[in-house]
């Protein structure tokens, strides 16, 4: 079945492959991006037929264009949320326009007539509000908005996920809801303009790290999201599905050693030694990207992505490959200097 689907964020890392694999299996799409200026570039990355593509402008906090960029769509991808390089001064500047952005979604998908949502969540709305130590999680399981060591983007992903079931559940009618919560989104990127998602393996490759502090994430693919996505379109009964979408769990420090390995003298500038979470500390002083992620030094979070694998038939490709195929289109893309 291929029919017509917004998706929103078109120029972003994970819309942008969501675009490409609807339009390879017949979707007409449409998408949303903040400014027109931008739709020449993003078609040029994107390389798709562009006869299948259409773009609107519209903004998370505002609802012009939506209502157009809706129109004639049975159904929706919303992709679209605030992600950042660093921890804001204020959470809100992440959390209203995530929680808006999905609330205005789904209003103006409601109002078109929209027979499917699939939302883009994260695995942060999921595993984050733990201690220190190792843990496993799946779908039942929801991040804890009061434990003190969350920062702002986990709490917007949570708050958004929950304020969008809440308003499903209250306006939703017979419009099917779906989630995807991906783990840490590595594997090529299209252009230069790379998501944040890409920053830690940059950071290794580039020497920007003297050495890998004691922090790690499960590893996802971005052309087995976008697939994840797609199948959860058109597969039967989607309605108030949750997918953990996640991979292995790597440390930093094993990232490291395997692009080492992999790259020979084009990993030259990789670290090779562990950072103490002293020093982690030390430099969280200063650094807005380190104090961000000072409180999961020591965390160990495992996915259980079973239930994707058996509803969805849904299958990851080898995490080591990801890896290596992200920094490969870093050197490839100019983003990394070897």
């Amino acid at each position: 079945m291929a029919g017509k689907v917004l998706v929103t964020g078109g120029s972003g890392y994970i819309g942008g492959f969501i675009i490409r694999q609807l339009i390879e299996e017949g979707w007409e799409v449409n998408t949303t991006i903040r400014s027109l200026a931008r739709e020449k570039q993003v078609r040029e990355t994107l390389a798709v037929d562009n006869a299948r593509l259409q773009f609107f402008a519209a903004d998370l906090m505002d609802d012009a264009g939506w209502a157009e960029a809706m129109a004639g769509c049975s159904h929706l991808v919303h992709v679209a949320s605030p992600i950042p390089d660093a921890s804001p001064k204020e959470e809100d500047e992440l959390i209203v326009p995530a929680r808006e952005g999905a609330l205005r979604a789904l209003k103006f998908a409601k109002q078109a007539g929209v027979e499917r949502v699939v939302l883009t969540s994260s695995m942060a709305a999921i595993a984050y509000g733990v201690d220190r130590g190792e843990h496993v999680f799946d779908e039942s399981r929801w991040t804890d908005l009061s434990h003190p060591d969350l920062y702002p983007y986990v709490k917007s992903k949570t708050i958004a996920e929950r304020a969008a079931r809440d308003w499903m559940a209250e306006h939703g009618g017979d419009m099917e809801f779906c989630t995807i919560n991906p783990s840490m989104v590595l594997g090529p990127i299209l252009s230069p303009d790379f998501s944040t998602s890409i920053e830690a393996v940059k950071k290794m490759m580039d020497g920007s790290f003297p050495g890998a502090p004691d922090l790690g994430f499960c590893v996802v693919d971005v052309r087995d999201i976008a697939d994840i996505h797609v199948k959860a379109l058109t597969a039967p009964d989607m309605d108030g599905e949750r997918f953990l979408a996640a991979g292995k769990f790597f440390k930093l420090h094993d990232i490291a050693l395997l692009l080492r390995e992999r790259l020979g003298e084009q990993g030259k500038k990789i670290p090779r030694r562990r950072l103490p979470d002293w020093l982690m500390k030390l430099v969280s002083l200063w650094d807005p990207v380190a104090r961000q992620v000072i409180t999961e030094l020591g965390k160990v979070r495992h996915a259980d992505a079973s239930h994707a694998k058996e509803k969805l038939g849904w299958q990851t490709r080898d995490e080591e490959q990801t890896i290596e195929d992200t920094a490969r289109s870093l050197i490839e893309h100019g983003v990394v200097k070897v």
